[in-house]
């Protein structure tokens, strides 16, 4: 005759081990969703930097005159945005004969690095000319940097 086996579980080890079985699931399978390579992340980035590759990277100049001096302005962009806009070796007498120029400028550039397109900043009556003279030499320097399509 067979044998009659009997085991005997208790029910707290049961619960233990079906916890213990569920968990390592779930450490499978998370470790197979992170390391599983996909070619959806490369090309949807590619496709972006490609897309919103506006500029080239550099540092761009142009020269603007103003009465009798020279000035000359310095555009650095990344591939997307402009990243500072200033006047080089700008002279002291200048600053003090035309005293809008710096605040104008400074105004331009945080409307630029902040993201506004040039075309769409508004300019404050009371240093209008000022402003469009910077806006004209900005839009030189970023004609230099625009990327050819």
């Amino acid at each position: 005759m067979s044998k009659t086996k009997i085991l005997v579980f208790q029910m707290k080890e049961l619960v233990y081990t079906g916890i213990f079985v569920g968990l390592g699931l779930l450490l499978i399978i998370l470790l197979i969703v992170m390391f599983y390579p996909s070619g959806d992340e490369d090309t949807a980035t590619e496709t972006t930097t490609a897309e919103a590759a506006v500029y080239n990277p550099g540092i761009y100049n142009s020269q603007m005159q103003l009465g009798d001096t020279t000035l000359n302005l310095e555009i650095v962009v990344d591939e997307s945005q402009i990243k500072s806009v200033s006047l080089v070796n700008l002279d002291e007498s200048v600053t003090t004969m035309y005293p809008l120029v710096k605040p104008s400028l400074e105004f331009l550039e945080e409307e630029l690095v902040a993201g506004t397109p040039i075309d769409d900043i508004t300019v404050s009556e009371k240093s209008k000319y000022t402003q469009t003279m910077l806006i004209d030499g900005i839009k030189n320097a970023l004609s230099k940097a625009t990327v050819e399509q």
